[in-house]
């Protein structure tokens, strides 16, 4: 049985570069016992990391490392959870002149294999071939790492390959493509609420030609994998040797007892040369998945601040970071801001937010943002003109990671590991995305209360009385980002999130608790412009041929939904965002793949390095001005926006500053304050990106001008007492 109880044997090995095609080739001509294989804990990179880490030891020998031209001798103690080592037995005299032989383990050094890509759906469905199967709904193409379930068991999505027969005779078959160095099998079971099912032990076939078949074997014997114990927790079996071969099989051999052979799966493997053609080679690919310089890896916490921290140094004229509060851990909520001047708010300048990382597990936002900071400081270097107009136009926050407890938790177990679920929620067992206050059902009841929607606050809706308890439910975190925005005057945001391809706009929640019903905000036709900037730039979304990842059909909405008919979600950041603040903000589902392995990031960002920018330039939409005292021409904080025929006002910032988002077309805008009197202006908004400017400049009214001369000492002027004796006040 090959699982993760047993421990390598191999301690010394000897690696040479000039004798690395002899090993290649001794693989699979040496009698050399079979090392049994140990599942690491990881394939990320920070099972890498600890890989890497293993501490030398003396080999007993005299030897010592030779470095030269010719050739490169390491000696190296074998660490038994990685798969970078392919091992061999080899002999050699023991000394020149003597007899005898010393047995010696020759290991080539080799890359830990990534995926191949069920899950992230690199492999193409018809790679995917099964022995038998239920139903289309279980098929083989169903047969997919973390692939989930419609809600309904018996449609065509359910969640898993199901054999239509109970017995060893069953399995699931990958076809690579390319001769590959096969290397492990992850396993999972069935995703579904009304079924149990799951493989609890399996053997692994290979092939170059689907028709001759090999079995992996564990020294003389076929090797046993050790599957799953239930449904969710994915389970790595790593084969005993990597082995090259184009097919591989999974071959269940026992399977939950009331349940039947059903299995989610991911395989592990390396593309390798081909000698009948050599342009199959790994290296020579056409062109690299990105051209850009980045760091592409995942970073922990301590690596996420290290790179923050060179980014900063990079391009000092340009970086801050901050916090805005810890985890329930206490890590720190770390915040870029980039822009020409960004230590402070200058006026007219709107605040723009990414914010990654709410649930913990759904990594890519993360490495994205983090790649955003690294492109926005080279490029400006560069002096690339749509970056430097961003800059210095824009104020632009950057929050990677607003669970980084939950992050951590998942990178520990790495990228095939980490499962579906595993630090989605924060420490404390809370879903930050139903954590914020549920302003939506407050508004909506008292409407209903007062008969007219217009004698309603439809903006700025103050926090609940229950949310503010100290006993509340309320996480750190939560509470963190609630008071960044009160202190920020954000105009536009997006909430990256993963698991799906689709982009989400408000409202989240739905009226009367309906599961699913599309709920309009009023500004739904601004909303849908967002959403779709977004998705129409992915490269993946807007791929009309792409296979969906899970159930549902986005690409018939295209690749965009209203929050609320897609599934309701009460207390969500964007609603809350909306209803007590300015800022319009959407959520990104950026791949099906919540937790891409490493080698899959470059790509990913040039899936969305054109979104990531073409939507922070939205910012720049509508109309935008400062509204002003006439006398003093100070800025008038609070001064409330309303645009006609939209039943959702805004309001000025401290310096008297506004920003409201909206469509092309001609507006009637009103804008009043407290103590003044009302203005309104005809505002014409263009196509381009570029924010019409409408000032206002309003007049108090003559009982506030009184107070502030009064307050002041001031003398009351003439046209003043005027116009309060006609209202019949006293200028006195």
């Amino acid at each position: 049985m090959v699982d993760a109880s047993t421990e390598s044997f191999l301690t010394l090995t000897t690696v040479t570069t000039a004798a690395t095609a002899e090993a290649v080739t001794a693989q699979h001509e040496t009698d050399a016992p079979t090392p049994t294989a140990a599942p690491s804990k990881s394939t990320s990179s920070s099972g890498r990391a600890k890989q890497q880490d293993s501490t030398e030891e003396d080999s007993g020998e005299d030897e010592k490392t030779q470095l030269g031209k010719e050739g490169l001798t390491w000696f190296i103690l074998l660490n038994p959870h990685s798969t970078q080592f392919s091992c061999v037995l080899s002999w050699k005299p023991v000394a020149a002149g003597e007899p005898g032989l010393v047995r010696k383990i020759i290991c080539l050094l080799l890359p830990e294999c990534p995926p191949l890509g069920l899950e992230s759906l690199r492999v193409d469905d018809s790679q995917i071939q099964a022995s038998s199967y239920q139903r289309m709904g279980l098929g083989p193409h169903r047969g997919r790492l973390n692939i989930q379930s419609g809600i309904e068991d018996g449609d065509m999505y359910d969640g898993a390959w199901c054999a239509m027969h109970r017995d060893q005779h069953q399995w699931l078959e990958v076809d690579a493509l390319h001769l590959t160095r096969f290397t492990g099998v992850i396993l999972q079971g069935r995703n579904s609420i009304w079924s149990w099912d799951w493989v609890t032990t399996y053997k692994v076939q290979l092939s170059n030609d689907s028709v001759t078949w090999s079995s992996c074997m564990n020294g003389t014997q076929e090797a046993i994998f050790e599957g799953n114990q239930n449904p969710e927790i994915p389970v790595l079996g790593r084969l005993p040797v990597p082995t090259v071969a184009r097919f591989i099989r999974i071959n269940p051999q026992s399977w939950y007892p009331n349940g039947t052979v059903c299995l989610r799966a991911e395989v592990l493997g390396c593309r390798v040369d081909d000698p009948a053609n050599r342009l199959d080679s790994e290296g020579d690919t056409v062109s690299p998945d990105s051209l850009d310089s980045l760091d592409f890896r995942h970073h922990n916490y301590t690596e996420m601040r290290k790179l923050m921290r060179s980014v900063a140094e990079e391009c000092p004229d340009i970086t801050h970071i901050y916090t805005i509060g810890k985890s329930y851990l206490g890590l720190k909520l770390y915040v870029m801001v980039i822009s020409d001047n960004p230590t402070k708010h200058e006026l007219g300048e709107p605040e723009f937010r990414y914010v990654a990382g709410m649930h913990g597990n759904e990594v890519l936002g993360r490495e994205l943002v983090l790649n955003l900071m690294q492109y926005l400081c080279k490029e400006y270097k560069k002096g690339n003109r749509r970056v430097v107009r961003l800059v210095t136009e824009t104020r632009i926050h950057l929050l990677p990671s607003m669970n980084p407890d939950g992050y951590e938790s998942a990178y520990e177990k790495g990228s095939e590991l980490a499962g579906w679920a595993e630090g989605r929620y924060t420490v404390e067992g809370i879903d930050l995305n139903h954590n914020f206050p549920d302003l939506n059902n407050i508004m909506w009841q008292a409407q209903e209360k007062a008969g007219d929607a217009t004698k309603v606050a439809n903006h700025y809706i103050p926090m609940p009385e229950y949310y503010t308890e100290e006993d509340a439910t309320v996480a750190p975190e939560t509470r963190a980002v609630i008071n960044w925005m009160q202190e920020i005057p954000f105009v536009l945001s997006a909430n990256l999130h993963g698991g799906e391809l689709v982009v989400t706009y408000p409202y989240d929640c739905t009226r009367d608790w309906a599961p699913q019903e599309d709920t309009p905000t009023a500004d739904n036709a601004f909303f849908r412009w967002l959403a779709t900037v977004y998705a129409s730039t992915n490269l993946v979304m807007s791929n009309p041929n792409r296979r969906h990842c899970h159930y549902e059909d986005f690409q018939r909405h295209h690749n965009i939904i209203n929050g609320g008919a897609w599934h309701t979600v009460p207390g969500s950041m964007n609603d809350f965002s909306y209803l007590h603040h300015n800022c319009f903000e959407v959520t990104v589902e950026l791949s099906c793949d919540k937790f891409p392995h490493a080698s899959e990031l470059p790509i990913e960002w040039e899936n969305n390095k054109e979104s990531l920018l073409v939507y922070m330039e939205q910012v720049h939409r509508g109309i935008k001005g400062v509204i002003r005292d006439k006398v003093t021409k100070k800025g008038i904080p609070d001064a409330i926006v309303k645009v006609e025929d939209h039943s959702h006002d805004i309001r000025s910032a401290a310096d008297g500053d506004y920003w409201r988002l909206l469509n092309p077309g001609e507006y009637k805008v009103v804008v009043w304050a407290e103590g003044y009197f009302p203005s309104m202006r005809r505002c014409q908004v263009g196509v381009e990106p570029r924010p019409m400017i409408c000032d206002f400049t309003l007049t108090q009214t003559p009982i506030e001008r009184l107070k502030e001369i009064r307050a002041s000492g001031g003398k009351v002027p003439q046209d003043l007492q005027l116009r309060l004796r006609l209202r019949g006040q006293p200028a006195g």
